[in-house]
């Protein structure tokens, strides 16, 4: 009973100590989100979008969309890739062997006819079977290869792309019309440094859709959707502007990044080891660079956006997220030489250690919490005073996150209506009661998966987006 009474003492102290340290980062972040979001209205003051269209210092961008059965959305999102605000760019559509009809809704509605281009193979992939063009939409290539999943698919449009800089865009995703302008301007201001940039991931359910552009923002009408929300916000908003100021950005999402295509090319391009293909490419970047002593920056920029569907139930969501989290253990486990390592300055010390300790060491320590519970009460060493006051605690600070990602995003777009901003704040407060509980539950899962070696993505299902009338 001695034993068992001092493991119980020690186990719930590592878990309030690891909470605690949690909450002092998570304020941290919050104060540097806002810094670093007063000095980015600033430098874009200086450099408005119309400017960089029409001056000529924006560079070409290749967009590349990688898609594997993606026909309820694939001619949306192309179209949207079509009408963005930009002086040069083309769109590369990769048709990862789908089982659907992806290829024939393209040539349908796009009017595609085979064509022959001149490519050399820098990255490896697998075989292509067809390349299609349109003389309507002279900017568009859509590339029909053999299935070897959603890096293969991003390495083929590499090979491919002409232009020194390439746009990864997921084929549910739509962008706004300035986005690309906006994701450049880190490019413009350090031409020479710069090797890649993230963008704004915003949820897309729920808001009206029209010839591949939102034209009314709105929120999920699913409560799941909404939920998701308030996580995407939190961690776009407050998360990635922190580590991007801190020099220690660990992941562009697959769903909206700027690359520089020859430092990808230089690391191999997109590895087919990992079903977190994103995250590893950026390590991968963050290593080499770092290994050679070589001068590099990445960064993020909130006001340049894309938007993505959100899974709308539970079976798909979970799927995803203990995908995600399989994902992000392999990228760390591939590089773990990287790992409190103070050779890699704040990207080894910061970045790689807080993904370790609170992304899979923390998952662990806060499910084994939950079991401690009814046994710490047994032995008299948590009373119900102390555990309710913990509680309280931890679900007001919860919510005090939410509530400053919400300010940050009225700073952003200043046109959050009063509604949303209350639907939001109320979900900011559900999500703690179970919601979140489950995320740990998928996150968990996710680490037995790489336990146990599992493979592959798992089906993702898709929607068609909410469309406006027409005129």
């Amino acid at each position: 009973m001695t034993l068992l009474w001092t493991i119980v003492r020690w186990l719930n102290g590592c878990v309030l100590a690891l909470l605690l340290v949690q909450s002092v980062i998570y304020l941290w972040q919050i104060i540097v989100a806002f810094i670093e979001l007063r000095q980015h209205r600033r430098r874009a003051s200086r450099t408005d979008t119309w400017w960089m269209l029409t001056s000529g210092v924006a560079l070409p961008i290749s967009i590349l969309v990688p898609a594997h059965n993606e026909e309820e959305t694939i001619v949306e999102n192309v179209r949207s890739m079509l009408a963005l605000h930009y002086p040069d760019f083309e769109v590369i559509v990769i048709n990862d062997g789908s089982k659907d009809r992806t290829l024939s809704v393209l040539i349908a509605a796009l009017n595609l006819q085979k064509l022959d281009r001149v490519w050399h193979q820098e990255v490896p992939h697998q075989e292509i079977r067809g390349l299609y063009g349109s003389p309507r939409h002279p900017r568009l290539l859509v590339v029909d290869k053999l299935n070897g999943g959603k890096s293969d698919a991003l390495n083929a449009g590499i090979n491919l792309s002409r232009f020194p800089l390439f746009c990864a865009v997921d084929a549910d995703s739509l962008l706004d019309q300035d986005s690309l302008l906006q994701v450049m301007r880190p490019f413009i201001e350090e031409p020479e440094e710069m090797i890649a940039v993230g963008g704004r991931i915003c949820i897309v359910n729920g808001c009206t859709v029209r010839a591949g552009q939102v034209t009314e923002i709105a929120l999920p009408a699913r409560p799941l959707a909404l939920l998701q929300s308030i996580e995407y916000i939190r961690a776009f908003l407050i998360a990635r502007l922190a580590w991007s100021r801190l020099g220690a950005m660990l992941i562009i999402s697959g769903a909206f990044g700027l690359f520089k295509r020859d430092a990808a090319v230089r690391v191999g391009g997109y590895s087919h080891d990992t079903v977190g293909e994103d995250m590893e490419i950026v390590v991968k970047l963050h290593r080499y660079f770092r290994d050679r002593n070589q001068k590099y920056q990445m960064r993020y920029v909130a006001d340049s956006v894309c938007w993505t569907q959100a899974p709308e139930t539970f079976g798909v969501l979970r799927r995803q997220r203990s995908r995600w989290q399989r994902g992000m253990m392999q990228a760390l486990a591939k590089h773990r030489k990287m790992i409190f390592n103070p050779r890699y300055g704040p990207v080894g010390l910061w970045g790689m250690g807080y993904f370790f300790v609170f992304d899979i060491i923390g998952p662990i320590v806060e499910a084994a919490g939950f079991l401690l519970v009814p046994l710490a009460f047994w032995m008299d060493e948590v009373t119900p005073q102390f555990f309710l006051a913990w509680l309280s605690l931890t679900f007001t600070y919860g919510v005090f996150l939410s509530a400053s990602s919400l300010l940050l995003e009225m700073m952003v777009t200043r046109t959050t209506r009063a509604r949303d901003f209350a639907l939001l704040m109320m979900s900011a407060v559900l999500e703690n009661f179970g919601y979140r509980q489950l995320n740990n539950l998928w996150r968990l899962e996710g680490i037995w998966q790489f336990v146990t070696g599992k493979q592959g993505w798992g089906a993702m299902q898709r929607t068609k987006f909410r469309q406006s009338p027409g005129p």
